[in-house]
């Protein structure tokens, strides 16, 4: 019986054929063409694989860009899958040649990845091998940041605090600096801040908080659920009628859920990321005249596996 590890190596190239594709738009300054060549690359790499996809997560109804748009049935027929992607995760990032711009893509079972509206999510993650139901959602900022610490065996002043660099997060923002906690902002780029969450003897990162897509939540769920992290998430409407009523059609019936990474991604995950500029985690793409380089990270929940590999394309 086919499973999900077994499209591994499909998987991978669609997530690097992706990141290779954004090499030329890097710096360039250029966000929808960097999302455009992304979005071909994947899209012509999934209708190779050997499955029957559909897309549940896509790039987000508020882009304006060219999408693999969720509902979109993808590949040649075969095991049937949910698929989550954001086939350029830092537009901004790319197109101005800073931190952590990835290629993103994750595949469940068909039914087992949260079909989540194109809203804001309310987002905390932590790292690995801690006690459960150590953060929360409706905890303050000092309250989370003090049990860390206590679970840690550390001062809070010795934590780093991801959070976006948003108007919206100000005083989160101030709160956390309040408490002695280091906070390092970031431009862009959700899914590595969460992801980092999980190595932080490598990223130096210990939380991340704060508001941002729902979508890039659930990807992030499906990378943390291998890695024996913790997540949390919350969609965030604002009495928009409009939207509410999607979320609601979508099968959504409790809006103020909140939501685990089990909630998330019920089943077993494959998540890849291929790095498209240098990050915490990953290298960026690497191209000479002879070959390009992509770095890629592959979490699988089913082989219970985390692997970093550097892949050589020849040209």
């Amino acid at each position: 019986m086919t499973k999900i590890s077994d499209i591994t190596s499909g998987a991978l190239k669609t997530a690097e054929n992706a990141a290779i594709a954004c090499y030329d738009w890097i710096g360039k300054g250029k966000e929808k063409l960097a999302d455009a060549a992304a979005v071909d690359a994947m899209r012509n790499s999934l209708n190779q694989m050997p499955i029957s996809g559909r897309i549940v997560i896509g790039e987000g109804e508020r882009d304006e860009a060219p999408m693999l748009y969720i509902g979109e049935e993808v590949g040649i027929g075969g095991l049937e899958l949910d698929i989550a992607l954001d086939p350029l995760e830092g537009t901004t990032i790319c197109a101005t040649a800073n931190a952590n711009s990835l290629a993103v893509i994750a595949f469940a079972h068909k039914g087992d990845l949260l079909n989540a509206p194109d809203v804001y999510m309310d987002k905390i993650a932590i790292g690995p091998n801690l006690p459960n139901d150590l953060v929360d959602l409706d905890n303050s900022p000092v309250v989370n940041l003090k049990n860390l610490a206590q679970a840690k065996k550390c001062d809070i002043s010795d934590l780093t605090v991801m959070i976006l660099d948003r108007t919206r997060h100000e005083e989160l923002i101030a709160k956390s600096r309040e408490t002695g906690a280091r906070v390092k902002l970031i431009p862009d780029g959700d899914i590595a801040a969460a992801i980092a969450t999980t190595d932080p003897d490598k990223t130096a990162i210990d939380i991340y908080m704060g508001t941002g897509g729902a979508p890039e939540g659930v990807l992030a769920a499906a990378a943390l659920k291998v890695s024996n992290a913790q997540m949390l998430g919350r969609l965030i409407f604002n009495d928009n009628q409009k939207q509410i009523d999607r979320a609601k059609k979508m099968g959504i019936t409790d809006l103020n859920q909140k939501y685990s990474i089990n909630q998330m991604v019920k089943g077993d995950a494959l998540f890849i990321a291929s790095g498209v500029t240098d990050g915490s985690m990953l290298k960026g793409v690497v191209r000479n005249e002879n070959y390009n380089i992509v770095n890629s990270l592959i979490m699988d929940s089913a082989q219970k596996t985390i692997k970093i590999i550097n892949s050589k394309y020849l040209k």
